[in-house]
């Protein structure tokens, strides 16, 4: 949802100016240094794995082997949350947190190229998901583990916990994508009314053109509808630069030219956008057979935050909660991780199942 915004910002800081450069690699530096795990039980493994046919980057990372798993889902599509690792540093103490970078998205991308990334499609892409979380029970040796799914993301999140409660202990959507099949109009009427009040004749033009039904957008309209949404709200775009723009710069895990891979990947990810824009998820089913979470930024209008709650006030669950990250708007888990953590941590792992080599202990 968000690939537009971040397409151009992305190749401009793949060139950037000489002088910026130092100061980059000491930035990388001091991140690798934070990254280090070095406790007994720990585990720090990153590379390829063959899922669904091709090469796929998987990371598995924390401090100590007997903590929950938590398998991260990433958004965009194509907007991989390796980058965010020096900022989630905290989350690894608590949590084994695996994250992938799906076909299409960074590392996997750079690997075969965009000719070597197979079927692009949600379908296919949703078999990938089961079958990474698969290779990661087995390799950890777990019987379930914690999905954490974020922006588009949870929307591949939503329908795995619904299908596969035997695969994971508890659900966790931040970002929370909710679709109605174009039900509810509000959020681009809201759109509208904050352009008019800021009088911005020509984004006013181009949300009118592109209309209130997503059921109807292009790859390339769901772009652009999102970079106005985001680049328009004051909160939102300051998040953009200081968290997610500066963590990719800054990222130690990413070398210039996989930067712009990264903007490559999210470009490229677009045009699975439209066959989802139909997905209605309370027809698909309010009803999940394990512990249900939404941790939500209380000013998010990319997913907006009232309709992310309804959702959750219709799910039937075990165990359900809903909390707002204050002061947040999209990315909030990464623009807050702390209080992400500590939701996660009072909310969501005291009613992870224990067991021998389960999910939590």
């Amino acid at each position: 949802m968000i690939a537009a915004v971040l397409i151009a910002s992305a190749a401009a800081i793949a060139t950037p100016v000489a002088g910026t450069l130092g100061h980059r690699r000491l930035r990388q530096a001091a991140g690798a240094r934070l990254l280090r795990i070095e406790t007994p039980n720990g585990i720090h493994e990153q590379g390829f794995v063959r899922i669904g046919g091709i090469e796929q980057w998987v990371s598995v990372r924390g401090e100590d082997r007997d903590n929950p798993v938590m398998l991260e889902i990433h958004g965009g599509p194509g907007a991989s949350n390796a980058i965010y690792g020096p900022r989630t540093r905290a989350w690894e103490k608590h949590f084994t947190v695996v994250r992938w970078d799906m076909r299409g998205t960074g590392k996997t991308l750079g690997r075969s190229g965009a000719d070597g990334q197979g079927e692009l499609s949600f379908a296919r892409m949703y078999a990938d998901a089961v079958e990474v979380t698969d290779h990661v029970r087995t390799r950890l040796g777990v019987d379930r583990v914690v999905l954490v799914a974020s922006s588009f993301g949870s929307t591949f999140g939503l329908r795995l916990a619904r299908q596969y409660p035997d695969r994971y202990s508890a659900y966790v959507g931040t970002d929370q994508n909710i679709h109605d099949a174009g039900r509810d109009t509000s959020a681009h009427r809201a759109l509208l009314t904050r352009l008019h009040a800021a009088g911005k004749r020509k984004e006013i033009a181009a949300v009118e053109e592109i209309g209130p039904d997503p059921r109807t957008w292009t790859a390339e309209q769901h772009g652009a509808y999102s970079k106005i949404v985001a680049t328009t709200d004051p909160l939102t775009f300051r998040t953009m630069k200081s968290v997610v723009m500066k963590s990719l710069w800054f990222s130690p895990l990413h070398s210039l030219g996989e930067l712009g891979t990264l903007g490559k990947g999210m470009k490229l990810s677009e045009q699975i956008l439209p066959a989802t824009a139909g997905f209605d998820d309370w027809a698909d089913g309010t009803r999940f057979d394990l512990p249900f979470f939404i941790f939500q930024g209380d000013q998010d209008v990319l997913t907006p935050t009232d309709r992310a709650r309804r959702f959750h006030d219709d799910v039937q669950a075990p165990v359900k909660d809903f909390a707002l990250i204050e002061d947040a708007a999209h990315f909030a888990s990464f623009l807050h991780p702390d209080r992400f953590l500590d939701l996660m941590l009072t909310k969501v792992r005291p009613v992870v199942t224990v067991g021998p080599r389960a999910s939590c202990r």
